[in-house]
């Protein structure tokens, strides 16, 4: 496990750090997942009630049915790619864990618009990275690659 996580699961770390949106819904997590971070990125006054898991219903099945992706057998990389395509304004970065090497997927789109999520494998559940570099504790992003590191020198 990295250094920063000090033993502790992936769900433990994302209901500690305020750089984490844990998503309370067990079904369909992506989807509001999802929304909880396109209100986080274009301040949208509902973020703090998605986030508090209210008021998720109707977006969350608008966001389906306009998708048209199905979540009823899981949420892998063929649902994460058929979001990316309905949602060409924003780029869905997904870690695996809180490694910030391991991206498990990197959108296609140049948009500066960016939905970072965090996949725990563990319980195969998708929570929203609302601060990238407080949930990977770097010091430092590059905004072009979206490699997280520590010191001034690359």
């Amino acid at each position: 496990m990295a250094e920063n996580t000090k033993g502790r699961s992936v769900s433990v770390l994302s209901a500690v750090k305020k750089s984490i949106v844990t998503v309370k819904a067990v079904f369909l997590c992506l989807a509001h997942a999802l929304i909880i971070a396109m209100a986080k990125v274009n301040g949208d006054s509902k973020f703090k009630s998605y986030s508090n898991g209210r008021c998720l219903k109707e977006p969350v099945e608008e966001l389906l049915k306009a998708s048209g992706v199905d979540l009823s057998n899981g949420a892998g990389f063929k649902e994460l790619q058929k979001f990316q395509q309905y949602l060409s304004d924003y780029k869905i970065i997904v870690f695996d864990g809180l490694y910030p090497d391991r991206v498990m997927v990197s959108g296609n789109s140049l948009s500066a618009k960016k939905l970072y999520l965090l996949y725990d494998s563990n319980n195969d559940h998708y929570n929203v990275i609302t601060n990238l570099k407080g949930a990977m504790a770097k010091r430092y992003i590059c905004n072009g690659c979206d490699t997280l590191y520590d010191c001034t020198h690359v």
